[in-house]
Parts: structure tokens; C-alpha cells; sequence
């Protein structure tokens, strides 16, 4: 099948890469040159585990542009995975969305083959029926699900093994309306073996956002218990080993910490709290997740002012700066929490992430322009007697931590054993 892909970000580009290995051809939509050029040559503008090798193996399957009616009338299915950015008071920036969306209903309108369009991007429950269809039949002149197809198909990919997660499943969740269009995306993803669920389109919105809140609410109760455990001396990963060995709990997303970051946790949560609001409910629940995850990175100064009150003067190490291991992403990421609050106290902060330290400056350029960046996190090692652990990469286990101060934010098992002071945020 032919198939074009708007926006070739995280979701874009692994879900565009994805198909491509399935055998079918890919068109790239982009408005940024330098994304167009690299994908175009076979280079990832991101840091995604295998994605590089993909790209090379399939050269010539795929190819990026910014000309939507190129891409349009060349393919048979175009999905938008453009960003749904926060607004500050939570809800979602759908500015995105909206332009591709009469982009797409332009070219529909020279089309006369039965064209489907998926809604890739996380939107609201309602956003695809009640602002992406109106755009789509207004500029292409057409009816939905009669002269053209129209389906909402959420992601569920991890950053760091998001190919994976692409290639292997857990579910594949597709809101669908039309005969026609649900027999497009059945062929589609016809050689994924992984449970298909058919819903209509409001409840695969849905599905996508209740997921997300779900794991941030288990991310930020294993925090409470764990800071809980701290206090009474109990190793709170060991608690909740025996709590996930219950099969209506499991184990997954019990691992105590600094939070959670990224892209989707975060902003998911708080678009789903305002529209929880605007409907006249009180999501009590979400809102106290959202708070402990703000507080829960600060553990990591409080532990080491235990050790050393006065930080002003003082050379600390931070290693990650990624919001999780195996990924540049730095949205939300709790090092700018972490490094915004020691040098608020006066601290020297020199830091290293295998990946992430060009977008963190960039990200973040109140922060990241007053820290220094090692080559390594040996050298990090080498400067510093105090580390903070904040990105668990596999790399910071093969360390040696003698002699040092180390808070660990992530539970790395080479700096419990080997550092001269070790404080775990919460076990």
C-alpha cells in the first residue's frame, strides 16, 4: 500500500519506518527542511533505538517532502501524526492538527479514488468527528465515510523501543465508522499479530488518554508508597515485586523514582484534567498525580542537603538529562527541574547524557546555557565527588562510583554498591 504520513516526529517517523518494513511505500510531510533532507538521505533526525538501520536497509521505500499534494495523490491512506502541544492552562494546541487537516481536505478534493485519513496525533475524545471531519469536508467539498474515509488510530509507543513497540504491539486500537475504511486499515496492518480492537472513533480517543493517565497514576502512587518506605527503612521496589506478583496489578510501571516526563504523560494527563473540568467533573485523582509527580524530583536535592546544606559554591554532577534512557527527548524531562533547583542554591552544575545534551541546551536555555557539558560521565566522575543519577542509562551501571557522594534518582545497582555515600529517592 501506499501510505503518506504528516509530521515525521517520534510518532511520525517510527510509525512511517514501521509500515515501510511491513512492505509498503512511505511519503514524509514535513515543513522543516533539514527533516526533509535527512530523511530524504536516509538519516534519523532523532535518537531512536534501530532507527538508523532501518532507514538504510529500505532506502528508496520512502522519501520526505514538504508538497502535500504530492504526497496525497500518491498514497492511499495518509495518517496525521503532527504534535498536540499543552497550552498553559492544560488543554491542547490543535493549531497543528487544523492545518494539516485542510491541507489534506485541498488535495482530497482533486482526488476521486477513496482516500482514508487516520488521525495518528492524540486528541481529545470528539476532536476527529467534531473539528478534523468539519475541516476535511469543508475544503475538500466531499462527505465523510461516503467519499472518503476517516479513522482515528492512537499510538502506544515507548520512546527508546518505539520500533518495537510499533512491530509488536500489545493491542492495536482503531475507531472507525465506514465498512470501507476499517477494510483499508485491516489490510494494513493485516501482518501485526497483536489483538485488533474495532471501536467507533470518540472511544479510541478515549482509550489513548485513559491509558496514559492510568500509568502516570501507577508511576506516581509507586512514588508515595516508595517515599513512605524511605522513611521506614523498607526497599519499596521489594514491596512492590510482591504487589506486582498479584495478576490483577502487575509488575510494569512500579519502579519508584524522580517521575515521569516525555512527550505524552504530562501532557496527556493535564488536557484530560481540563476536559474533565470543562464537563463539570473534578478528576481528583488525576490532579493529586500530577502533584506528586511535580514534587517527587525535588527528593533528589532534599536527600543530598542531608549530606551537604550548603550547596552554594559547590561542583555537582548530574548524569541524564534525557526524560528516560535510549532517546534525545528532553520534554518534560525531570534534569530541568533538578538542575534549575541547584543553581537556584548556588550550585556548579556539570552534566552528561549520551544523547540528550544538545536538546537539553536547547530546550531548555535558562538552564542550559549556565551548566557545563562533559564528554563523558567518566569525566563527570572526575570533576565532582557529588553525582545525582537522573537518567538510568545502561552505561552509568558499568561506573565506579567510589569515594562519591551519589543520589540516585533512577536505582542504578553500580552506584548502590560502589559509592562512598548512596541515598535512593525512594527505596
Amino acid at each position: 500500500m501506499k501510505v503518506s504520513v504528516i509530521g515525521s516526529g517520534y510518532v511520525g517517523l517510527v510509525t512511517g519506518m514501521g509500515f515501510v518494513k511491513l512492505g509498503n511505500e512511505v511519503i514524509f510531510v514535513d515543513v522543516d527542511e533539514k527533516k526533509i533532507n535527512m530523511i530524504s538521505n536516509s538519516q534519523p533526525p532523532i535518537y531512536e533505538e534501530g532507527l538508523a538501520e532501518l532507514m538504510e536497509e529500505f532506502k528508496g521505500k520512502y522519501y520526505a517532502t514538504r508538497d502535500y499534494r504530492e504526497a496525497i495523490l500518491n498514497s492511499d491512506v495518509t495518517f496525521i501524526a503532527v504534535g498536540t502541544p499543552s497550552r498553559e492552562d492544560g488543554s491542547i494546541d490543535l493549531t497543528y492538527v487544523k492545518q494539516a487537516s485542510r491541507e489534506i481536505g485541498k488535495i482530497l478534493k482533486e482526488k476521486d479514488s477513496y482516500h482514508v485519513v487516520v488521525v495518528k496525533s492524540t486528541v481529545l475524545p470528539g476532536t476527529t468527528e467534531g473539528v478534523v471531519k468539519p475541516i476535511l469536508e469543508e475544503e475538500s467539498g466531499k462527505k465523510a465515510f461516503q467519499d472518503f474515509g476517516l479513522a482515528m488510530n492512537p499510538e502506544f509507543l515507548r520512546e527508546g523501543v518505539a520500533l518495537e513497540d510499533f512491530l509488536n504491539p500489545d493491542r492495536i486500537v482503531i475507531g472507525v465508522i465506514d465498512k470501507q475504511t476499517r477494510k483499508v486499515l485491516e489490510e494494513l496492518y493485516a501482518l501485526i499479530s497483536a489483538p485488533k480492537l474495532f471501536t467507533d472513533i470518540k472511544t479510541a480517543e478515549m482509550i489513548k488518554y485513559a491509558s496514559n493517565a492510568f500509568l502516570a497514576t501507577k508511576i506516581s502512587f509507586a512514588n508515595e508508597i516508595g517515599n513512605v518506605c524511605k522513611k521506614l527503612g523498607i526497599d519499596s521496589w521489594k514491596v512492590f515485586e510482591g504487589v506486582g506478583l498479584d495478576h490483577r496489578i502487575s509488575p510494569h510501571f512500579f519502579r519508584t523514582g524522580i517521575g515521569w516526563g516525555g512527550s505524552c504523560f504530562p501532557k496527556d494527563t493535564r488536557a484530560l484534567i481540563r476536559k474533565a473540568e470543562d464537563l463539570g467533573e473534578d478528576p481528583i485523582i488525576l490532579k493529586a498525580v500530577v502533584e506528586v509527580n511535580e514534587r517527587q524530583p525535588l527528593k533528589l536535592i532534599e536527600l543530598l542537603k542531608k549530606h551537604i546544606p550548603e550547596l552554594r559554591g559547590r561542583t555537582v554532577g548530574v548524569l541524564g538529562l534525557a526524560f528516560k534512557p535510549n532517546t534525545d527527548d528532553v520534554r518534560e524531562t525531570r534534569a530541568y527541574v533538578v538542575v534549575k533547583k541547584l543553581l537556584a542554591e548556588g550550585a556548579r552544575v556539570i552534566a552528561y547524557d549520551p544523547q540528550a545534551m544538545e536538546n537539553f541546551k536547547r530546550a531548555y536555555p535558562d538552564v542550559g546555557e549556565r551548566i557545563e557539558y562533559a564528554d563523558s560521565a567518566t569525566d563527570v566522575l572526575k570533576a565532582t565527588d557529588i553525582v545525582l543519577i537522573v537518567t538510568e542509562w545502561s552505561e552509568f551501571e558499568e561506573l565506579d562510583y567510589s569515594g562519591k557522594i551519589v543520589i540516585d534518582g533512577r536505582r542504578v545497582r553500580k552506584a548502590e554498591e560502589t559509592a562512598r555515600v548512596y541515598e535512593g529517592v525512594c527505596w
